[in-house]
């Protein structure tokens, strides 16, 4: 019993302070905002406080004396610091001088948000967005510095993989050895084309032209991309790379088979779906997620083809119904789905051509160099000439880096193949 009115007692002392903790805690909740607003506008007008606009300093430039002069004078940490004790600190005339020195100093993307200060009036909320934009301007100082260093860090990575390359060479002078193959072939495959395209209707060859050591080396890199990992050795210059060229051999199949079969689909479905402006991105999305798996060993073409040609069918026969176009006939559904299922083959036509003017538009880029404009995007490949000209710059990126690390050896190499005398 004595037990049994000892916990009575106990829960209802519990229960007193639990009525006394949510009494509490309104009142708490209450005045917590006004608490806070008053932390933080003594925290944002102390010294330490004001003190961190003096990052403005670290966006000056070696010449910028007046401005470095002019910022140390008005964030004077000691002066702050009196006049904050004295009640004389004119936090406003403060806050516009150091929002005026961030639209000096920040980058032109910075423009709008410095300016959108101007319209806080409250002195809270004020700084905190000026605390805000500053750690902003900090991210693009560091962006700006890391571009700044960029071309010498390359270089300095360019040097060092040189020089490990020409110690691997000293002590293995074979090393060169796939890579002389590989140019060499490039050479012969980029003269018969050029003999071939060069022979008039008599059949003597119309002046053709000699090779040049840029044109095959850059034949040769597209050579790259069809290169058979499994029977044949990468080149040693570029084995390093192997991993990344084989990805890139995997989207332009990727790109080839989805650039065949839209293709295919909008010439045989068209004109009737020319209302959607949005079924190639259906279609793209279609594709590319039925492809997803390409790379790997398990993966069948054929399975992957065939599922591609019903989705696109039920696709188009909605687009037809409802740009209230004639149904897609039966005799058109199973034309379009065998010409889908045959881009699994590689001599099927649709897909060599696709493949030819993917690994055309390649050269072109990577001819161009940065001169502008741009080559422009083959026929046939303007609903995939984003993921394309995706592709171009990462191959045209790692392809020029690995021309600066290794243009002394190829340049010795395609000497002696196209000067042999």
């Amino acid at each position: 019993m004595s037990e049994n009115h000892d916990k009575t007692h106990m829960n209802e002392g519990e229960k007193s302070q639990l009525h006394d903790s949510e009494e509490g805690l309104e009142g708490a909740l209450e005045c917590s905002d006004e608490a806070l607003q008053t932390e933080i506008k003594v925290e944002s007008t102390s010294p330490q406080g004001l003190g961190r606009p003096h990052t403005l300093l670290s966006f000056l430039l070696p010449g910028h004396t007046r401005l470095r002069n002019q910022i140390t004078e008005v964030l004077d940490l000691d002066l702050i610091r009196q006049e904050a004790e004295n009640g004389a600190l004119d936090i406003s005339k403060l806050a516009e001088f150091i929002i005026d020195m961030m639209g000096t100093l920040c980058a032109p993307a910075r423009d709008e948000e410095v300016k959108r200060l101007k319209d806080i009036k409250e002195i809270v909320p004020l700084f905190r967005a000026i605390f805000s934009v500053l750690d902003l301007m900090k991210v693009d100082m560091a962006n700006f510095a890391v571009t700044s260093i960029r071309p010498h860090l390359m270089q300095q990575s360019v040097e060092y993989e040189r020089k490990k390359f020409q110690e691997v060479l000293e002590k293995q002078p074979n090393s060169l050895d796939f890579v002389t193959q590989w140019l060499e072939e490039a050479s012969d495959d980029l003269m018969t084309q050029k003999c071939k395209h060069a022979l008039p209707a008599g059949g003597e060859a119309a002046g053709s032209g000699e090779l040049t050591p840029v044109a095959v080396q850059n034949y040769a890199y597209l050579k790259l991309l069809k290169w058979d990992h499994l029977q044949r050795p990468f080149p040693e210059t570029v084995l390093m790379d192997q991993a990344r060229f084989q990805e890139l051999q995997l989207q332009v199949e990727q790109l080839t088979i989805l650039g065949a079969v839209l293709l295919v689909t909008f010439s045989t479905a068209a004109p009737g779906i020319t209302c959607k402006a949005d079924l190639a991105e259906k279609l793209k999305m279609i594709v590319k997620i039925l492809l997803m798996d390409m790379h790997l060993p398990s993966f069948h073409l054929e399975d992957a083809l065939t599922s591609i040609g019903e989705k696109v069918c039920l696709e188009v026969s909605s687009c037809l119904s409802q740009c209230g176009a004639s149904p897609f006939s039966v005799d058109k559904e199973i034309a379009l789905k065998g010409q889908i299922l045959a881009v699994a083959s590689l001599d099927d036509p649709l897909r060599r051509i696709m493949g030819s003017r993917i690994l055309a538009f390649l050269e072109a880029h990577l001819a161009s160099g940065h001169q502008k404009p741009l080559p422009a995007v083959p026929g046939g490949l303007g609903p995939v000439h984003k993921e394309l000209e995706e592709v171009a710059v990462k191959f045209v990126r790692l392809v020029n880096y690995n021309k600066m690390v290794f243009c002394p050896y190829y340049d010795a190499i395609l000497r002696k193949i196209l000067l042999p005398s």
